[in-house]
């Protein structure tokens, strides 16, 4: 037997290893089977060139529970390590980088954004662990050899009587990691971060239930076996060619990896790329309608299958954070911090790649079946909306598929826009302008005044619609986006054609000084002459006003604090409608009062802008009109 002390400098180490990863302790079971897994495979490839002159097999990783005796059992079948081996790989190499990750992010705050703590491997057992016994044998046709620590600088290594090829490692658990004794929280984190591990991972047995034969009489019993409880499916639909999956393979995936999300995906984009980086993965576009927050965080990212974070901001692109699905690259390092994470020049290749893929697969799918992209518009439009504004790259291909939908559910790309629009919709001063409503039923008669014109009306309700529109203005020098309540129809686009008004500018001025005493502040006063079938008031909200204030309220844009300012209103009064010449002729100054305010409440109402106490109020009088 031999007795040592391993060689590192920090008399501390353990309590720091404790200490320093204590917020992710879990990850222990993660790193000894991943380091079960790659003993396993290596043994693979050294079969398979002809330097191991033995049997592969089928190896399974086990784990197994002795709650009574408090130990943990991590066995493998891999290629194992002699005696030598043992103090080499253990007490030298694993130890030293221990103290070197130590020495590396000791003063890092534990949420300091490293993700995960690959390289950990073999001491992150002694987190939970207050001692730790190696047990193994080579595939080398030498002795096995016992290792013993616990958990301070000394070792025992001494000869074993293991006759079967790999590697048991034994945790005595420490009284404050009892619950990872427990067979459900075991299961949880194999479940969690080893489900798609490439080697069959063993915890336990169940009972299966055998087929009854054909000609079974009635009172027959099926029969019973018990069959190793395989927790991982070791080839996962990622890991093979798209050309050898099919829609359902995609499918059966998308219920593995969220078997509690009852609505399938729209569609999937398979990642295959091995230079100049390895990625693999498939990410599915679910149902998101409108909201921007709550499918964050659904994207997970393995390396070489296994499980390392669903937290993949600075890898993938941030509007693509709200997609689903499965990333893995062995060249994303793990050990950086976030801000060190989007400096490196492979996950910027990385992240440009998928933005890339994403949008190729985009514009396949509306050249190959573009009725069904558009029946599936409105539930990716927020992605793609999103994608513009953050990422250039996507902005560039983005007009070969994103699509302007009208109130009529008609869909146009901005270039069929700009043709069917120009022979109408050009305005006096040769600017195409686009028609818009936010709301279909909230504008209704603005959208209704604008079709009688014969114009297009589209829908665009995003949360985040100002601030494209913006963008797109921008980039379209003689495009204008125009909301259909901005503006009473004629001034939305203006043509040569003006309307004579009625009334004499003193009888406009005379108008307008007596619907400004009972017309509050908020509203600002504006005569128009049109078409005397046109409604009497008409309440606008001004384009620059409202779209400024929509983008500060939803950050990024705008300008400074007017995501604050109160609401303001144009007041539109037709000055050729028979209700102005009542207003402006009427001597009785209560009734004229009454006619003001009875016209605003009802042009507040079309609104939507009638409420509380001053919508009863309306109510109560227009029940005594009609009495």
């Amino acid at each position: 037997m031999t007795t040592g002390k391993i060689n590192v400098s920090v008399e501390n180490i353990f309590p720091l290893i404790k200490k320093f990863l204590y917020s992710d302790h879990e990850i222990f079971l993660r790193e000894l089977v991943s380091n079960g897994t790659d003993a396993t495979l290596k043994l693979k490839h050294l079969i398979s060139i002809g330097e191991a002159k033995v049997e592969y097999g089928n190896p399974v990783i086990e784990i197994k529970v002795d709650k009574e005796g408090k130990k943990i059992h991590i066995i493998d079948q891999g290629l194992g390590m002699t005696a030598d081996e043992v103090e080499k790989y253990i007490n030298q190499v694993a130890f030293s980088g221990a103290e070197e990750f130590l020495d590396k992010y000791k003063d890092s705050a534990k949420d300091s954004g490293i993700i995960g703590h690959f390289g950990l491997g073999f001491y992150s057992a002694f987190m939970v662990a207050e001692k730790v016994e190696i047990i193994t044998k080579s595939y080398k046709d030498e002795p096995a050899a016992h290792w013993t620590c616990d958990g301070s600088p000394e070792f025992t290594l001494e000869p074993a009587d293991k006759t079967s090829r790999g590697t048991e490692i034994i945790l005595h658990i420490a009284e404050d990691s009892l619950e990872f004794l427990e067979d459900s929280k075991i299961s949880g984190l194999l479940s969690k971060y080893n489900k798609f591990m490439p080697i069959p991972i063993k915890f336990g047995t169940r009972t299966e239930t055998l087929p009854k034969p054909e000609d079974a009489p009635e009172d027959f019993i099926n029969e019973t076996i018990e069959v190793d409880n395989i927790i991982n499916n070791p080839n996962p639909a990622w890991t093979k060619q798209p050309s050898e999956l099919s829609d359902e393979d995609y499918k059966n995936f998308y219920r593995e990896l969220y078997p509690m999300q009852f609505e399938e995906p729209l569609f999937n984009i398979h990642l295959n790329v091995d230079y100049p980086f390895n990625l693999t993965g498939i990410l599915y576009f679910p149902k998101l309608g409108n909201d921007m927050q709550i499918q964050k965080d659904k994207i997970q990212l393995y390396q070489n299958q296994v499980y390392v974070t669903d937290n993949v901001e600075g890898i993938v692109p941030e509007f693509l954070t709200m997609l689903k699905g499965v990333i893995d690259s062995p060249d994303i390092p793990l050990n950086v911090s976030r801000s060190g994470l989007q400096a490196d020049g492979a996950v910027k290749k990385i992240s440009n790649y998928i933005t890339r893929k994403v949008a190729d697969k985009l514009k396949s799918l509306f050249n190959e079946n573009r009725a069904d992209f558009e029946a599936k518009w409105n539930d990716i439009k927020i992605v793609l909306e999103y994608g513009m504004l953050s990422e250039d790259k996507f902005y560039e291909k983005a007009g070969a598929f994103v699509l302007y939908p009208t109130v009529d559910d008609t869909y146009f790309t901005l270039e069929e826009l700009k043709e069917k629009l120009k022979e109408n919709q050009t305005d006096k001063d040769g600017k195409l302008v686009v028609l818009y409503a936010g709301n279909k039923d909230a504008q209704h008669s603005y959208i209704e005044a604008a079709k009688e014109k014969g114009y297009e009306v589209l829908l665009l309700d995003s949360p985040i619609i100002s601030h494209l529109i913006q963008k797109i203005e921008g980039d379209n020098s003689g495009l204008t986006f125009v909301r259909v309540d901005s503006d009473h129809i004629d001034n939305l686009i203006k043509k040569d054609e003006n309307t004579i008004s009625k009334l004499s500018d003193d009888e406009k001025a005379a108008l307008k000084t007596s619907l400004e005493a009972y017309i509050p502040k908020a509203y600002s006063v504006q005569l128009e002459a049109m078409d005397s079938q046109a409604a009497p008031f008409i309440i606008t909200q001004p384009e620059f006003m409202r779209r400024m204030k929509e983008m500060s309220q939803t950050g990024g844009g705008g300008m400074f604090g007017m995501g604050n300012m109160p609401e303001m209103y144009n007041l539109v009064v037709n000055t050729n409608s028979d209700l102005a010449s009542s207003i402006l002729n009427t001597e009785d100054k209560t009734h004229q009062e009454h006619l003001v305010k009875q016209a605003l409440d009802l042009a507040k109402l079309s609104q939507n802008l009638l409420k509380g106490e001053a919508l009863t109020a309306f109510v109560k009088r227009s029940f005594e009109m009609i009495k």
